[in-house]
């Protein structure tokens, strides 16, 4: 393909191309000539390829980040856009923001809804998940006695919002625990279904688990639940763009997620979905005009806020399409794997969490080793070796979080794992 051909794909795809820098997109169309027509699975350990998409980015090579399922850093170009709209807006902030920056959302609102497979109607952008996730949390009508189901792997924030509730209104809330790894998707409905009540009116799951990265069986879920007139509220913080999925594979009514995780948009920006149907019944956190009541854009109501960030999106999900969300997770399982199975191979010491070898997980994966506490090593491998990575501490189970993502390096890999031996064979005292 070349470039005038790779360009007029882009195009067509309805990619943004105005947003990029001239090398961003150099660096894309090399990987695009370096891919050829070959399958996402050819292309995993192709770092030919992936060298080119790791030098969008700017990342410190001084450090080896491995907590991208906390906070992802942007693509050079994309931070350089929000840089640009910044500086624009501060030269008469009236003028710039609020009539000349803040209508061009509309075409973020446009983007995320294509990807995501909706209405752009029925597509708010927000500041990240959990402010997505309570929006659906406090804007639910419910009465004292209600009860709501959610597991206690959820997100700990989204925990602390329904108990706030629990303490002000008086409904229910119940926890339900599952195994890690999980034995298979109807183990995971099952556990949920066994839970259900009468008086259950929602059940808040996550699409993926910050803790062990298992990816649960949201479909499942929300066609158990309809039929018994549960809303279900999806958390899906760590999923969109971390791999492919439509809303209409999901079947959901709601939807959250972050899109500084695994778009690599600027931090500070997220999503809301909310099926057309569902935003009257649906109050937004701030108060909104009588005539916003079916308008998605109530829960954008948030007073004055930068819209620098926000507009930056589009040019962070034009990026995204140009490596294609098969390739990414390919990708993102092969440097999971790499490091999980030499490690499993190496030591019986070593204890995975997360599934390997299916679709039930992707970059995100949590590991252990007999007789080293979690939050030492973690500090151990910051302190000694310079590596990023994230000590988790469960009442059911504990392990330090590994999550690599598509500027990572497989020689950054292999330093981490180097240093996890060192630690087993011979102590991090």
């Amino acid at each position: 393909m070349d470039r005038r051909n790779f360009l007029a794909g882009l195009t067509a795809a309805g990619v943004t191309l105005p947003a990029f820098r001239a090398n961003a997109m150099e660096q894309l169309f090399k990987a695009n000539v370096i891919a050829g027509d070959r399958a996402p699975a050819a292309l995993a350990d192709d770092e030919l390829y992936w060298a080119q998409i790791q030098r969008a980015f700017d990342a410190d090579r001084t450090m080896i980040n491995l907590n991208n399922g906390g906070i992802s850093p942007t693509p050079s170009h994309v931070l350089e856009q929000m840089i640009r709209d910044l500086k624009f807006t501060n030269e008469l902030p009236v003028e710039h923001m609020w009539r000349v920056l803040e209508p061009r959302m509309e075409s973020t609102r446009r983007d995320l809804a294509r990807d995501f497979g909706c209405d752009p109607e029925e597509m708010a952008v927000v500041r990240n998940a959990s402010e997505a996730n309570e929006i659906m949390i406090f804007g639910i009508d419910l009465k004292r006695g209600d009860e709501v189901l959610l597991t206690n792997q959820n997100y700990p924030r989204m925990i602390t919002s329904w108990q706030q509730r629990v303490k002000r209104e008086g409904i229910v809330l119940n926890q339900i625990s599952f195994k890690v790894p999980p034995p298979s998707d109807e183990y995971i409905v099952e556990q949920f279904r066994k839970a259900i009540t009468p008086r259950t009116k929602v059940i808040e799951v996550t699409h993926i688990t910050n803790l062990t990265g298992q990816i649960l069986p949201v479909r499942q879920i929300v066609q158990m639940a309809r039929p018994l007139g549960i809303e279900v509220f999806v958390d899906g913080a760590h999923a969109f763009n971390h791999f492919p999925f439509t809303r209409d594979q999901l079947d959901c009514d709601y939807y959250g997620t972050s899109l500084h995780k695994w778009t690599h948009a600027p931090i500070g920006t997220g999503f809301l979905y909310v099926r057309k149907a569902k935003i009257p019944q649906l109050w937004s956190l701030m108060g909104s005009t009588e005539g916003n009541a079916a308008n998605i854009r109530k829960y954008e109501e948030i007073g004055t806020h930068p819209q620098a960030n926000f507009n930056a999106v589009s040019a962070a999900l034009a990026f995204s399409r140009g490596i294609g969300p098969e390739r990414k997770i390919a990708r993102l399982r092969y440097l999971r794997d790499r490091w999980a199975k030499r490690l499993l191979a190496a030591s019986d010491r070593v204890k995975v969490l997360t599934p390997l070898d299916n679709d039930r997980a992707g970059a995100i994966c949590m590991f252990s080793v007999d007789g080293i506490e979690p939050g030492k090593l973690g500090g151990w491998l910051l302190d000694k070796h310079k590596i990023v990575t994230t000590p988790i501490g469960h009442p059911e189970f504990s392990g330090i979080r590994i999550t690599p993502s598509v500027y990572t390096s497989v020689d950054e890999i292999d330093t981490f794992g180097d240093a996890v031996l060192k630690a087993i064979a011979k102590g991090i005292a």
